[in-house]
């Protein structure tokens, strides 16, 4: 195995100065909903508002100094973005950013706010990777992957790891999936820390190539691409999968539709803002709600950078 228990251990020791150690939040009314004893690891809350920080500040405190005089560079919807251009802010450094046109407002908005570069490309893999390759060409930066990096797997199992510290005896924990860099970290985490925990992911219906790249044995790309969870619109990674494969209990899709009535519940009854990639988990949670009956369940928030001006038009 490529990350060992010692390199989580390490990881949360080297970024522990730089971010915040989240709540975990628990609800009477979504227990009682839901039939299980939920706790919510809030990364909502997290510095620049997802989890995203953890794994891309532990890549860039991770590089030898010589690595980072041209900047760093990576391809992103949002958080990542975010999180590499805080980082690079903080080393010193520069930030080259490649966005997808479609992009977030509010992501958009804070990667410039934290001082990057941005790149405006097509909403799609390839235009991403091209135009990156044509950054990284020019100036030489240090390009750290949004997921499918061992020092980005390793700062997300962070997580996971803090949910476990503060609840043991998690029954099962949810995460979501998008490009596997939070989930292959979560698996890692519980299979280190917690080793009776079974981890379960959440999928939008709109982007569903994880649980297909399991059924299949190899990558696949989703048949269509159409998903308010605009945080995970990417297909797995050759580091991230494998783990996957090896240690996730279930993927379940769920649609748009499950989607929103999740965030309608998180926004009423526990007062949180939170994305739509957020609610993911908890929605693949509710549609299997039998399964879990009586059950001590961890669910990653994995963050709240929502567009505020979207709202009306998913919960009309």
């Amino acid at each position: 195995m490529n990350i060992s228990r010692e390199q989580i251990e390490e990881a949360h020791e080297r970024i522990k100065p730089f971010i915040h150690r989240t709540p975990v939040l628990t609800s009477r009314t979504l227990n009682a909903i839901s039939g299980a004893e939920l706790f919510f690891k809030c990364e909502n809350f997290q510095k620049i508002g997802a989890f995203k920080i953890r794994g891309a500040m532990n890549a860039v405190l991770s590089l030898p100094k010589d690595k980072l005089g041209s900047g760093i560079a990576t391809h992103s919807s949002g958080n990542h973005a975010q999180a590499i251009a805080y980082s690079a802010r903080h080393s010193g450094t520069k930030a080259f950013i490649v966005m997808p046109d479609n992009s977030p407002a509010v992501k958009v908005d804070a990667v410039r706010g934290y001082g990057a570069e941005i790149t405006f490309c097509e909403p799609n893999q390839q235009a991403r990777e091209n135009t990156l390759q044509e950054i990284v060409s020019r100036t030489g930066a240090e390009f750290i992957h949004p997921y499918n990096d061992y020092r980005v797997m390793t700062g997300q199992a962070t997580a996971a790891k803090e949910l476990i510290e503060e609840i043991p005896g998690l029954d099962c924990l949810f995460a979501p999936v998008g490009g596997g860099g939070l989930l292959s970290g979560t698996l890692l985490s519980a299979h280190y820390f917690s080793p009776g925990t079974m981890v379960y992911a959440g999928e939008p219906e709109g982007a569903a190539d994880a649980v297909l790249s399991i059924k299949s044995n190899k990558i696949e790309t989703a048949p269509y691409v159409n998903t308010i969870a605009d945080g995970l619109l990417t297909k797995l990674g050759d580091k991230t999968f494998p783990i996957i494969k090896q240690f996730v209990k279930d993927i379940y899709t769920i649609s748009d539709e499950e989607i929103i009535a999740s965030l309608r519940l998180v926004y009423e009854r526990m007062k949180l803002i939170i994305e739509p990639s957020c609610a993911v988990p908890l929605a693949a949670l509710l549609k299997h709600k039998e399964k879990f009956r009586q059950k001590k369940v961890g669910i990653i928030f994995s963050g709240g950078n929502v567009d505020l001006g979207k709202l009306a038009g998913w919960f009309t």
